[in-house]
């Protein structure tokens, strides 16, 4: 009994710490994590420089600065998810563009939402369990490190969530829009081998075609929605109007041309709240390796370090 209450104790503690400590802890640990992690402070201002490079060297600094105090952040909010109930996702975010969901769902099937590596797009995601009515399925990348892809699965699911991840995951996919379920995307990111060229920031990048292929395959719309922290350090989940699917039959150039559309919404949303999408991500390494010429060079001596231990690459 006395452990059962200490537990609770403590859940409540974490749960109800102030924002303001989350928000001056953040800081603190994005700024140390900055000064130590060379290599992804480094992708930071290459990604920046590219993608707008109009910046100063000093606003460049500073955005730096801003986007790792971001991450420290929203690495305190995940750690504290795991002690949310229900209400307390609920209670703690503020939803925006609910007239623009409705209008998109009050068809006969489901309906693919895309989001993006914005904000605390883990808290969208236990949002959506405990927002929507429906089984709500997430699709995601297996992560190498398997201790902590077993934890981000248990959060993950924890409130209702069911995930299943990218490879061969396009048959659930269909079988949850179908069965009029919801089916949520974070479209950011995606490897060159499976990535549809398409055009982010001015340059030419991968995008993964997924949410467009459900939408054309199921004849689903397809729902931009954001999870971002505002001035006053609480989150926002913000749903846009869906966007205007192509169809022309032709499902090759569809799939390509609806890619395009979805990715375009994205870079709205990024360029709204620059300080807060994932810049650490070697989004343009297809098309542009020089810009992260220190990453392939270490990647290719570890190869040879394998091959001289007769260790196989790992996939």
């Amino acid at each position: 009994m006395a452990r059962q209450q200490l537990k609770e104790g403590l859940r409540r503690l974490i749960v109800t710490m102030p924002q303001s400590y989350i928000l001056r802890l953040g800081r603190l640990l994005g700024d140390l994590w900055r000064l130590v992690d060379v290599p992804r402070r480094r992708t930071v201002v290459r990604n920046l420089e590219f993608a707008q490079p109009h910046l100063s060297r000093a606003e460049i600094r500073n955005l730096t600065r801003r986007i790792f105090h971001h991450l420290g952040t929203t690495l305190l909010e995940i750690s504290q998810m795991g002690f949310f109930s229900r209400e307390d996702v609920l209670s703690r975010v503020r939803v925006v563009g609910e007239q623009d969901l409705r209008d998109a769902m009050n068809g006969p099937g489901g309906v693919v939402f895309i989001s993006a590596h914005l904000g605390n797009w883990e808290m969208a995601l236990q949002f959506a369990a405990c927002y929507f009515p429906v089984p709500v399925l997430t699709v995601v990348k297996r992560m190498r490190f398997k201790p902590l892809d077993r934890w981000l699965t248990n959060l993950r699911t924890r409130l209702g969530t069911r995930v299943v991840f990218k490879e061969g995951a396009f048959a659930e996919m269909a079988k949850t829009v179908r069965n009029g379920g919801v089916v949520i995307l974070l479209v950011d990111m995606s490897r060159r081998q499976d990535g549809v060229d398409v055009n982010f920031f001015g340059h030419k990048a991968t995008a993964t075609p997924g949410a467009a292929l459900v939408a054309l395959r199921c004849n689903s719309p397809v729902i931009p929605g954001f999870c971002f922290r505002g001035a006053d350090g609480r989150l926002t989940v913000q749903f846009c109007p869906a966007v205007p699917v192509q169809r022309t039959g032709d499902l090759r150039s569809d799939v390509a041309v609806n890619t395009q559309l979805i990715t375009d919404v994205v870079e709205r949303a990024i360029r709204e709240h620059m300080d807060q999408w994932f810049w650490y991500h070697r989004k343009w390494k297809k098309h542009y390796p020089e810009l992260y010429a220190e990453f392939f060079a270490q990647k290719q001596r570890r190869k040879e370090r394998r091959e001289r231990n007769g260790q196989a690459e790992p996939p």
